[in-house]
């Protein structure tokens, strides 16, 4: 029976891929969301689209293209600007949108490591070490086209939203940037596209984690895994078994921590999920 239900699950996913992979994500223009700008046809060159200086992921749609801008948690209410550049040289354009406020509900947590939320120096030597290779994963860039509609990575029950103002042992912290979804240690995890895995490793926050580049800087990130099934540079098919849900890291059960970014910005995953 439970080979019968994988084979279900298995067969339902990739049909979603096949007719959704390249349907373009939400839009939401609030921070944490992800902004649409159509931009017009200037000539066969191929637009190269800067967000405060950072690569955009761009789409074809018939005639003309579509930026897909990720808005930072941290963004401010107001209007908001891109700039496109056709060709090497050719001429540039300038495209805005405005993002509007959202105020997103406060989580208390209580860790009962206190090293978790209170690093000591030695500690605080390797973080600093991990945000290093982390912020060179969420910078990473492959020149190819991404699918857009990706699926839940486990199955299992919602149990913090992203974007949530977390508080570790009352001591504020950055806004929760994923979604987590608890489910037993074990749990298979699989890639929710094709994609490259441009790093692994045991981080102090994270635990075991997975960074997968699906194209263009869509980036999707997995934390607090029991084991990892991936090595950097292995290039994986939507569906593959990439690890399994675990403990490790800061965490007060088994769940999986997954992040979605666009140009170096986590947003809100569901965004790229299927329509219901």
């Amino acid at each position: 029976m439970k080979t019968r239900h994988l084979w279900l699950f298995a067969l339902i996913f990739f049909h979603l891929l096949s007719t959704q992979a390249h349907a373009l994500p939400f839009e939401q223009l609030t921070p944490g969301g992800v902004a649409l700008v159509s931009l017009p046809s200037i000539g066969p060159a191929e637009p190269r689209v800067h967000y405060h200086q950072i690569p955009v992921t761009t789409i074809q749609r018939d005639t003309h293209w579509v930026a897909l801008v990720g808005i930072p948690l941290s963004a401010k209410p107001g209007p908001h600007e891109i700039v496109a550049r056709w060709g090497e040289n050719g001429p540039k354009s300038r495209h805005s949108f405005t993002v509007t406020a959202k105020a997103y509900p406060e989580q208390r947590l209580t860790i009962k490591n206190k090293r978790k939320v209170n690093p000591n120096p030695a500690d605080m030597e390797r973080i600093g070490k991990e945000q290093q290779r982390i912020r060179q994963a969420r910078h990473s860039w492959r020149h190819t086209t991404p699918a857009l509609t990706l699926q839940l990575p486990v199955v299992g029950r919602e149990s913090s939203q992203f974007g949530l103002r977390r508080f570790f042992n009352n001591q504020a912290r950055k806004p929760h940037g994923g979604l987590d979804i608890a489910a037993p240690t074990g749990t298979p995890v699989y890639a929710p596209a094709a994609g490259q895995v441009v790093e692994t490793g045991d981080y102090f926050f994270s635990g075991n984690c997975i960074f997968i580049n699906h194209g263009q800087g869509l980036v999707t990130f997995y934390a607090h895994l029991h084991r990892i099934d991936v090595k950097p540079g292995q290039l994986i098919q939507a569906g593959d078994k990439i690890g399994e849900v675990g403990a490790t890291g800061r965490v007060t059960g088994p769940h999986l921590h997954w992040s979605v970014g666009l140009n170096r910005t986590w947003v809100e995953p569901k965004l790229f999920l299927p329509t219901p």
